[in-house]
């Protein structure tokens, strides 16, 4: 009954053979999960992953309501495989099509708004705003910083251009919590990888700190490409990278070792180092939560590598 969609309904059920008492049978025993009412999947079917488990309950409000809602906010952004971070994923967010009113129930946020053709996409059958309108609206619930996070999704990811991002929020640009958004989309940037590189951008806008070129390449005398770091204030003769652990994951080769991965990046870095004469600062998940000191730490290699 469960498909790629990760839930089944109750007329799924009765289509299967099932009655009521089986399904609460099923339920008890905990063969089945209850995602809401009338909607179920299997526990091994259930990911562990936070926004794994909002995207099936997006999909699963998408198919019970039809063509009355589309998907928006962040269960929008999340079902064009956006990246968010520090978003609040507890409730679905819909909109309505079909001028019903806004209201909050049964895990699900109805909101009201404007919504043209041209608003909307769909996506694994169900009705879902575009890409750009939904970072947007995903930035406007959050802070600035989460914003730029979301923003730059849309960017990376391909979801839109940056073009497109300006002219949807300037047909947004009156709704509420639009003020702050409105920096977040100025910031935005495609050649950020990752919700790491993103903050530690905001954090340099934050702080006052020159803004870093992104992917910046660098190459032998030859013209060979040595490698690419993250940032790089070429004019203070410093560059940046942002150490995550999936950065490492993200580039281990067939039976590598994670140590392996650390030792290669470890050599990229010494060559680009040296061809250069170039210091490197490296900045890790902690140092975000650690954001004055951390700006003060780069200000202080920035100018001594000046």
């Amino acid at each position: 009954m469960a498909t790629a969609a990760g839930f089944f309904t109750r007329q799924d059920a009765l289509a299967a053979g099932h009655d009521d008492r089986s399904i609460r049978r099923a339920l008890k025993s905990r063969l089945w999960l209850r995602l809401r009412v009338g909607t179920y999947t299997f526990p091994d079917l259930w990911p562990d992953d936070v926004p794994q488990q909002h995207r099936i309950l997006g999909r699963a409000a998408a198919s019970r309501f039809g063509p009355k809602v589309a998907l928006s906010h962040v269960t929008a952004a999340l079902a064009h495989d956006l990246t968010v971070w520090d978003a609040d994923l507890s409730l679905v967010h819909t909109t309505r099509l079909d001028g019903g009113a806004g209201r909050t129930e049964a895990g699900i946020v109805h909101h009201e708004g404007l919504t043209l053709p041209s608003d909307l996409v769909t996506l694994d059958g169900g009705l879902v705003m575009h890409a750009a309108r939904a970072a947007i609206e995903t930035a406007s619930a959050q802070s600035t910083e989460a914003g730029v996070v979301v923003l730059d999704s849309a960017l990376h990811t391909g979801g839109c251009t940056a073009q497109e991002l300006a002219s949807t929020f300037d047909l947004m640009r009156s709704w509420p919590g639009m003020q702050h958004t409105q920096l977040a989309v100025r910031l935005a940037d495609g050649r950020a990888e990752s919700v790491g590189e993103s903050r530690t951008r905001y954090l340099c806008y934050a702080f006052g700190l020159p803004a870093p070129q992104l992917q910046y390449e660098v190459h032998d005398a030859t013209g060979r490409l040595l490698g690419v770091t993250d940032f790089a204030w070429p004019q203070y003769g410093l560059l940046g990278e942002f150490d995550g652990r999936m950065k490492y994951e993200r580039f281990l080769r067939e039976g590598e070792l994670p140590g392996d991965a650390v030792f290669r990046e470890k050599r990229r870095e010494e060559r680009i180092c040296e061809r250069t004469g170039w210091r490197m600062i490296r900045i890790v998940w902690a140092d975000l939560y650690r954001a004055a000191e951390t700006a003060a730490r780069i200000r202080r290699m920035l100018n001594a590598a000046a």
